[in-house]
């Protein structure tokens, strides 16, 4: 290679780490603005709710805040989601390693994910899973965790999360699934949106299967060992 190719090689490198280096900075300073801001504003949508859209399933949600959502939410979701919620600081390690253990031995890819794992994805990022998307959600996991409060982070989930097609959060959930507001959910009804969480779009929460039944009264069991999440489900977890 003469000197002059050799020149123009090291002259196109150059250009592209200065375009990573710019792209990786831009990103970092959206991301860091962005969880800054929904730490005090409600997200407006979600990429899931836009991607939802253009299969044709119109948007319903309003944001609840989360002493207006019942607490038997709070601690159904937490009791089928995500028991080490408030022990935690955004990984369940001992669920990673197990999940990816199970990665290995197919080509589905498993999670292991918490609460918060779950609130950077639906808030952050694209549904489709893949190792890509995995560690996006890691670095987000991480930001809201030092960011927000465990609070916080539950109260977005609650008012992102899927019950449906097109339904999302507690109070439109409460309201498509069983006629009231999310601050009315009975303990039942708050296991039985639970239970569908897994796959919103195949179970539904008020024409349950014998399998969501099923669910729904373990996670109802499960709901008694959740210390009462009412004002803070955290309040012991120091920020």
């Amino acid at each position: 290679m003469s000197d002059g190719a050799k020149t123009r090689k090291a002259g196109w490198v150059g250009r592209l780490w200065r375009l990573f280096c710019r792209a990786a900075g831009l990103f970092l300073l959206l991301s860091v603005l962005l969880t800054a801001i929904y730490a005090w504003l409600p997200p407006p949508a979600t990429p899931l709710m836009l991607l939802r859209l253009l299969d044709g399933h119109w948007i319903h949600k309003d944001w609840d805040s989360y002493d207006d959502i019942s607490p038997h939410l709070a601690r159904a979701v937490i009791a089928a989601e995500d028991a080490k919620f408030c022990s935690h600081r955004g990984f369940d390690w001992e669920a990673i390693e197990a999940a990816w253990k199970r990665n290995q031995q197919g080509k589905r890819i498993r999670g292991g994910s918490t609460i918060s794992n779950q609130t950077a994805k639906n808030v952050f990022l694209w549904p489709h899973r893949s190792y890509l998307r995995k560690g996006f959600e890691f670095y987000f996991t991480a930001l809201i965790e030092l960011t927000w409060s465990k609070k916080r982070i539950l109260e977005i989930y609650l008012n992102v999360v899927e019950f449906g097609p097109g339904i999302y959060g507690a109070e439109a959930g409460a309201q498509a699934h069983f006629g009231k507001p999310a601050r009315e959910l009975t303990r039942r009804e708050a296991a039985l949106l639970a239970a569908v969480l897994p796959n919103p779009i195949r179970w539904s929460a008020s024409k349950p299967s014998d399998y969501i039944r099923n669910r729904a009264g373990t996670i109802q069991a499960r709901m008694n060992e959740v210390p009462d999440p009412t004002g803070d489900p955290c309040p012991r977890v120091p920020r």
